[in-house]
């Protein structure tokens, strides 16, 4: 359920935080060897910002904007955190420790402001509404630059930029805005190294009869009923890279709600799980998952559940983040145990 939020905002409550959004202090906290104050100028969506100093109250309202600041070692410049969906992995829970939780689920407008935010960043932008933090130019008129991601946004972005693409020029942009260009960099060339990766090793992907091999990517099932991968999700691109075609390619969703029968008529290859455990819905596991196609009249004469030609992913990494280059190498090396790929 969405929380609803009142938008009306306390005068003294605005006035501090336009304060807090348009004076922040310079480069104190700013990376060792990087630039401090300076401005910024990016583009985020179809919005035009203009730093004129390296955030220091920055807040991210999921957790895939969360690890990416944290990826970038900006934990010392984040006022708060939201929306965590699943545990915050090995690498980052020391410095996750250190970021206030503003929200455990997604933040209001009143949660956000108390933060006192200088800089908001979300995945989506489905986060930046009336009855959730607030819209994009109501943060605005109170002197709060908002980021979106460019995997969310598409449209606004050169034509032809992959969703990976898209990803790495978030960190360029995000470095951009708090003045670590050189690690951003680093992090989109380290990237861009793993998928390609990914490509080499599953390249000459072949199934039967030496067809390109399909998959199905099971995200989750809810109601008994399956949500699998469309064509506009970051998991087509996976499959593009690594030689196999996603069976619901001609979806043009994410996550498109689909039927059993449908899933059995196309007959994929493979299927990849997502496994969304640690979420706790009902049907959210990979050993749910399992049973639920086992026990499935239609899908447990597949070949693919027959004969166990089944991959598991995190569920999160699925969706578009600084983690998801790690699915790759789990969906390419899987091919190659499945003898899809050499």
């Amino acid at each position: 359920m969405r929380h609803r939020a009142r938008i009306g905002i306390p005068l003294t409550l605005a006035l501090a935080l336009a304060t807090t959004g348009c004076s922040t202090t310079t480069g104190d906290h700013a990376p060792k060897g990087e630039p401090a104050a300076r401005t910024a100028a990016l583009d985020s969506c179809g919005r035009q910002l203009s730093l004129d100093r390296p955030p220091q109250r920055a807040v991210a309202l999921d957790q895939t904007s969360t690890e990416t600041l944290l990826e970038l070692g900006l934990q010392d410049r984040m006022a708060g955190t939201a929306n965590l969906k699943t545990k915050i992995p090995e690498q980052y829970r020391a410095a996750y420790a250190k970021v206030p939780v503003i929200a455990p689920k997604i933040a209001t407008g009143e949660q956000l402001r108390a933060a006192a935010p200088d800089f908001v960043v979300a995945g989506s932008s489905d986060l930046y509404t009336k009855d959730r933090a607030g819209t994009r130019e109501e943060l605005a008129a109170l002197g709060v630059p908002t980021f979106v991601s460019a995997v969310d946004c598409p449209q606004q972005n050169e034509a032809g930029k992959t969703p990976f693409e898209l990803l790495f020029s978030d960190y360029e942009q995000l470095g951009k805005a708090f003045g670590s260009e050189e690690r951003a960099a680093r992090l989109a060339q380290e990237q861009r190294a793993a998928v390609a990766r990914a490509g080499e090793s599953a390249s000459g992907a072949t199934a039967r009869g030496g067809k390109q091999p399909t998959v199905v990517f099971l995200y989750s099932v809810f109601n008994g009923m399956p949500y699998v991968a469309g064509r506009t999700g970051l998991p087509s691109e996976m499959s593009r890279i690594v030689g196999a075609k996603n069976a619901f390619d001609d979806v043009a969703e994410d996550w498109p709600e689909v039927s059993w029968e449908e899933v059995a008529r196309r007959d994929p290859d493979f299927i990849v799980i997502g496994d969304l455990g640690e979420r706790g819905r009902p049907g959210d596991s990979a050993a749910e998952k399992r049973a639920t196609m086992a026990a499935e009249p239609v899908v447990s004469k597949l070949a693919a559940v027959r004969e166990n030609r089944i991959i598991e992913v995190p569920g999160i990494e699925l969706d578009p983040s600084v983690r998801s280059v790690h699915a790759l190498g789990l969906l390419a090396a899987g091919m190659k145990d499945l003898g899809h790929a050499r």
